[in-house]
């Protein structure tokens, strides 16, 4: 058979259409990290939840903690977040008072986000509850798996401003 998908020429995925769906399914990067991801993404939400926060939410008020104050743009390139998901993600940390936008910079338009002392209290509550999904975590991974999904982050190249 072919050893890559990129071996088949046009006429050959054509001819061999039945058979695509398969090597895709099997194969493909993007739906196993985005099965990956929705299995982790579960186990830290379970934890989460008594704390009314979800995952994504509580990896952004790490980051605003960690990183701020930053702004929207910062934040959004830091973790390679499209604008609208941002923005999806950031309404309930503001709205629950556990980010603050500050006053507009000198460009009139960057209001950079801070963790207010609501949102320190929350970390602080739920650290445990996540200390418990990321040993879950790394149980269903295995170390070897937890260890490369680290390596291959830390790898990821910078989003640029567009």
């Amino acid at each position: 058979m072919y050893n890559t998908l990129a071996d088949m020429t046009s006429d050959t995925w054509k001819s061999k259409g039945d058979k695509v769906g398969g090597e895709i399914l099997r194969n493909c990067l993007f739906t196993r990290t985005r099965q990956i991801s929705r299995v982790l993404t579960t186990v830290y939400d379970q934890a989460l939840r008594p704390f009314g926060i979800n995952a994504p939410q509580f990896t952004l008020l790490v980051l605003v903690h960690e990183l701020g104050p930053i702004s929207r743009a910062d934040l959004g390139r830091r973790n390679h977040h499209d604008r609208s998901t941002l923005t999806r993600n950031l309404q309930p940390l503001l709205a629950q008072g556990w980010l603050a936008e500050g006053t507009p910079e000198q460009d009139g338009r960057t209001r950079p986000l801070s963790v207010t002392a609501q949102g320190k209290t929350l970390l602080r509550r739920a650290a445990p509850a996540w200390s418990t999904a990321q040993a879950e975590a790394r149980a269903l991974m295995g170390k070897a798996g937890a260890d490369a999904i680290m390596d291959i982050a830390s790898e990821l190249p910078k989003r640029s401003r567009h």
